[in-house]
């Protein structure tokens, strides 16, 4: 055999030799994923966080003025609402959607007539674009024409709700629209979890004599817990972060009743020009989002090991 033959043969057995080994194949599978994470997340990100360090406007050379954006947005009133806002935008829309999609997951994992229509008819909220089913959402919130209001004056309760114009009642507007949209996702996440779960165990604790609610409590809800976390972080960093429901229904009104951190940023920097100043009010989210994923990791590699 000639020498550049035995070159590549021995080549192609160590190559074969390195993917047979399982710590270099994992770093080879993963490798496309994380060159797309560094360089559509881990960069902006970088960048961003050097943005905040300086006063860069639009038209205008950065330059470096340390934390000095940061101290100004914390003694800003608008600011301050829109950490207000942000808070309880997510601790009520959390809550709605973690209850009202674990009773859809249970509902859908029932034995029911057109059970596949069912869960496909659920994920429209969730797969409709924001901006569609938010244009559905303003027409029912319209004043003039709101559907709601129609049933509201025909029940006899009253004249109507100013939805989206009065400041009391615009923020709970855009929590119902969030957690419409977010529902589906819970359902079907904690569906998928539920029809993991072997029917053995069900079939074992109903010859033990318990009822549908302990099934509930000693079989399900710990099997699916996880899954339930897992599905609760990303939720908690989505909602907390949305901007795509208030923007498109109220854009951070009226009177900034609605202002949260998303928005706040986004007419800092693309509306006002300041850049600087606006990466600093979308890095604020940062440091809430981090805790709960490290929280979440460690928890989950606890429950692993235990």
């Amino acid at each position: 055999m000639s020498a550049a033959p035995r070159v590549a043969s021995l080549r192609s057995n160590r190559i074969g030799s390195w993917l047979d080994r399982e710590d270099v194949l994992g770093y080879i599978l993963i490798a496309p994923v994380s060159i797309i994470v560094l360089g559509f997340l881990a960069y902006p990100f970088c960048f961003a966080l050097w943005l905040s360090l300086t006063d860069k406007v639009i038209g205008g050379d950065p330059t470096f003025i340390g934390f000095r954006n940061y101290e100004h947005i914390w003694q800003n009133g608008i600011f301050q609402t829109a950490v207000r806002n942000t808070i309880l935008f997510t601790a009520a829309a959390i809550p709605l959607k973690l209850v009202l999609g674990l009773c859809l997951a249970l509902l859908l994992n029932e034995k029911l007539s057109f059970r596949k229509a069912f869960r496909s008819a659920v994920l429209l909220p969730w797969i409709v674009p924001t901006v569609l089913s938010c244009m559905a959402w303003l027409w029912m919130f319209n004043p003039n024409f709101s559907v709601l209001n129609y049933i509201i004056a025909q029940l006899g309760l009253g004249r109507g709700v100013r939805w989206l114009t009065d400041p009391n009642m615009a923020l709970v507007s855009v929590i119902i629209v969030n957690a419409w949209r977010g529902i589906p996702f819970y359902a079907i996440t904690l569906l998928a979890g539920m029809q993991a779960i072997p029917t053995e165990l069900y079939e074992a604790t109903a010859i033990d004599g318990a009822n549908r609610w302990q099934r509930f409590r000693h079989v399900t809800l710990p099997l699916v817990m996880p899954i339930l976390l897992i599905t609760l972080l990303l939720s908690t960093i989505g909602t907390f972060s949305d901007f795509a429901v208030v923007y498109s229904l109220t854009g951070g009104g009226p009177m900034n009743a609605t202002q949260v951190l998303s928005t706040y940023a986004a007419s800092t920097a693309l509306g006002a020009g300041r850049f600087g100043e606006g990466a600093a009010i979308s890095l604020t989210m940062f440091p809430f989002l981090l805790v709960m994923l490290v929280w979440e990791v460690r928890w989950l590699a606890r429950r692993a090991t235990a």
